[in-house]
């Protein structure tokens, strides 16, 4: 890309091999100040090749996800913690959907203490984190496994979703807009998820804040489709509002005072730490 610097143009290359970028790894790496790193990854944010998270900057996208490796490091610690609260949510004794998804894998894996659960997925990553554990049963949608993600996408996997009804789903999506579409990259693994959607008497949307600052081109379904959404940060007020207006509970797991942008330079580089969940109706 022309125009960047040399440090700009490793930065870019460092975070599409990785995922992420973070300030402070950066600024050892190069040998500079941090704010140095953080000018560096605000001009980048300003060409739309990166996307500022807490602490750094992830790669923007529009028409094309990440890596699935890679997406293991974009707010991870984030992650683990809405797997958590969202597992907390899930009583013993019900049966349950999972789809893909980094955060999926953080609620299934949050679930391993969980008794007497019938589990249907259509992914690889979450089958083998539960297969082990005799309290959980698990199902696996048959059909083609993508290479990528272990995701078994296709009619197949659609047709056998559809022989259930479950009490929950969880459910991610790539991307959330303003509006409260939730939004994806793939049509065949959103029709898996449409299917899920439909058969089960609850849906709960787990997803990184992140996930409103992208974009993705394939329409899931609509943020009033689902009961409870589970998040790491308060929504911004449009969105937060039309939750409100529909009932849905909003659970944050990582709340803090104030947002990135206006906390002090030093502070937004911080490793977050993790906080209560907060029920926000």
């Amino acid at each position: 890309m022309t125009g960047l610097t040399h440090r700009q143009a490793e930065i870019l290359n460092i975070a599409r091999a990785s995922g992420r970028v973070m300030v402070e790894e950066l600024a050892r790496r190069f040998e500079v100040s941090a704010q140095t790193i953080r000018k560096d990854l605000n001009d980048l944010c300003e060409r739309r090749s990166l996307t500022r998270i807490h602490g750094g900057a992830i790669i923007a996208s529009g028409v094309e996800n990440l890596a699935y490796e890679a997406r293991r490091f974009v707010a991870a610690d984030e992650k683990k913690a809405i797997g958590a609260a969202a597992a907390s949510l899930i009583p013993n004794g019900c049966s349950l959907f999972i789809n893909i998804g980094t955060t999926t894998e953080e609620v299934a894996s949050a679930l391993t203490s969980h008794e007497d659960l019938l589990v249907i997925t259509n992914n690889l990553n979450v089958a083998m984190l539960l297969y082990r554990h005799p309290r959980i049963e698990v199902v696996v949608a048959g059909g083609t496994v993508r290479r990528a993600d272990g995701a078994v996408v296709g009619s197949t996997a659609t047709q056998l979703i559809g022989q259930f009804k479950v009490d929950y789903a969880i459910i991610g999506a790539s991307a959330i807009d303003e509006e409260g579409a939730l939004l994806d990259f793939d049509y065949r693994e959103v029709q898996v998820a449409q299917a899920i959607i439909a058969n089960a008497r609850s849906v709960m949307l787990v997803a990184d804040s992140t996930k409103l600052r992208r974009s993705a081109p394939v329409r899931i379904a609509h943020i009033t489709q689902i009961q409870t959404f589970v998040t790491d940060q308060e929504l911004p007020e449009r969105l937060a509002t039309i939750c409100h207006s529909k009932g849905i509970e909003v659970v944050a797991a990582m709340p803090k005072d104030a947002d990135i942008d206006d906390a002090p330079a030093d502070a937004q580089d911080a490793v977050p730490e993790a906080a209560p969940v907060v029920r926000l109706r």
